[in-house]
């Protein structure tokens, strides 16, 4: 069933004009307004599910019109299976974060909900772009209130973290773009002008050099994006200076958009560079999972620790979306690939339920006791049992715990993994026992034992706001972990039509 009006153009339009306005309002009009606009945009991004057909993978609810006549570039927007749910978890995650900063955030408050309102805007355009050059103008936009946000708000060493942040994803995206300009003039003769349509770019006829100049341009986008190792290591600086609305968006959405990336552009437009080259992404996301984990088991900042648990497990999606290539050639075909590409989906999506709220209980945390050092805590359950009670939920998740959504994903990119190789099984599966070990020795450390302080004996329990938000979460945590079908139903035909794409180019 199909919408009459641009639903996608009010969801990316409506947040940056809320974020507009409360650069022109007061500081006491500031979170009312940003909380209303965030709700509205969440409610307006519900029918995107209600109303999306999952039997097809053609785009749904598309806008197209003329942008820049010249060059063939379109506004032009649309969403499938993959696109949809991402669209969903944003829209979700900004309500809790604005909720999270009402009463933390002390200084420029208009501004400070302002640049979550506008980023907001900006990646579900991300998540929603079908003309190359609009996704990457969405693409760069989403760096300037992120900078903003660490650089104004952020820690005691934000300005050399929100530098290395900006100068690692842009320098990354430029060979993106470069990419994007070959690929419109070879397009050139197919169609007189050219075009940008991203669409129109997974059926170019590209020679194997091509493809691999233009995997490798796409790779170094994407990857620092993810972040997979070795370009990781803005990640850990930008996450422990950055504000916890910041911290929570980085790694809830921002992460998962150069997972994004490469279904949208690798795998459809790259083919055979892709199955050339699965070796080095399979590498490079076993890396991830293995050596990142035990890095994550010395961190003393609770912050860092999560921050490398993000990498980790980010290693998951990049792991579930290239080892398709192994099992075509075990099977022949397609259909077998799809657990792994799926669980890499499924991974994205709950990881942005469970790291966002694990950096909320970071930051409960610290706004008590302004300290995100371990070694400052120990028996906070005995102060706080409620919020205890809801951490200790969400590092059972992050562990993987069955029946949660952090075990649905991990768990079905393992058996695909199984179908390609079983040492990539092996190796993946070793994120169930570092994650536990890391996650639950700090849990260990801050949660259990005797009130280790005078700070910890006076903490005082969730107020019902911070209660709302983190409960909030843990019931999404536990319906995918329980209940996944309708996440996966309605990426099922996407999923299964790409990598029927794929095969196809490949063979």
């Amino acid at each position: 069933m199909s919408l009459e009006w641009p639903i996608l153009s009010v969801v990316i339009w409506l947040p940056v004009l809320g974020g507009l306005l409360l650069l022109i309002s007061g500081e006491r009009a500031a979170r009312p307004i940003a909380l209303i606009t965030s709700v509205a945009t969440f409610i307006l991004t519900l029918p995107l599910y209600s109303h999306f057909d999952s039997s097809t993978a053609k785009m749904q609810f598309v806008e197209k019109m003329p942008w820049i006549d010249h060059f063939n570039v379109h506004y032009y927007l649309g969403i499938d299976g993959i696109s949809m749910p991402l669209i969903l978890l944003t829209s979700f995650t900004t309500v809790l974060v604005v909720l999270a900063g009402w009463e933390s955030i002390k200084s420029r408050v208009s501004q400070y909900m302002a640049s979550f309102l506008i980023m907001e805007g900006i990646m579900i355009g991300v998540f929603s772009a079908l003309d190359a050059v609009l996704f990457y103008v969405f693409w760069e936009a989403m760096l300037i209130p992120m900078f903003l946000i660490i650089g104004v708000w952020g820690g005691p060493r934000r300005v050399y973290a929100t530098i290395k942040f900006f100068l690692y994803t842009f320098l990354g995206s430029v060979f993106m773009l470069v990419a994007l300009i070959y690929m419109y003039m070879h397009s050139q003769g197919i169609q007189t002008q050219g075009t940008f349509s991203i669409l129109d770019f997974h059926a170019l006829s590209l020679g194997r050099v091509e493809q691999i100049y233009i995997f490798f341009a796409f790779l170094l986008a994407f990857a620092v994006k993810v972040p997979m190792w070795p370009v990781h290591t803005w990640l850990p600086d930008a996450h422990v200076e950055a504000p916890t609305g910041g911290s929570v968006i980085l790694a809830a959405i921002m992460l998962k958009i150069g997972g994004y990336g490469f279904l949208r552009f690798s795998l459809p437009i790259t083919p055979d560079a892709s199955n050339e080259l699965s070796w080095l992404i399979i590498l490079m996301s076993l890396v991830a999972v293995v050596y990142i984990g035990f890095v994550a088991l010395i961190q003393s900042d609770m912050k860092k620790l999560i921050a490398y648990s993000s990498i980790a497990h980010m290693g998951f999606v990049t792991l579930g979306f290239f080892i398709a290539y192994d099992i075509f050639d075990k099977t022949g075909g397609w259909e077998k690939a799809v657990l792994g590409v799926e669980g890499g989906l499924v991974q994205m999506i709950s990881h942005g339920f469970i790291s966002g709220a694990l950096f909320l209980c970071v930051g409960v945390l610290y706004d008590r006791m302004h300290s995100r050092n371990i070694n400052d805590y120990g028996g906070v359950a005995n102060t706080m049992p409620v919020f205890a009670a809801l951490m200790v939920f969400f590092a059972m998740s992050n562990a993987g715990l069955p029946g949660t959504s952090g075990f649905v994903g991990e768990f079905m990119v393992i058996i695909g993994s199984f179908q390609a190789n079983f040492w990539y099984a092996f190796l993946a599966a070793t994120t169930l026992i570092l994650g536990a070990a890391y996650t639950l020795w700090m849990v260990k450390r801050t949660i259990y034992g005797e009130v280790a302080n005078d700070n910890v004996a006076a903490l005082k329990d969730l107020n019902g706001r911070e209660f709302v938000i983190l409960s909030t979460l843990a019931v999404a945590v536990l319906v995918l972990g329980l209940w996944p079908a309708p996440l996966v139903d309605v990426m099922h035909a996407s999923v299964a039509n790409l990598l029927q794409h794929v095969s196809v180019s490949k063979l």
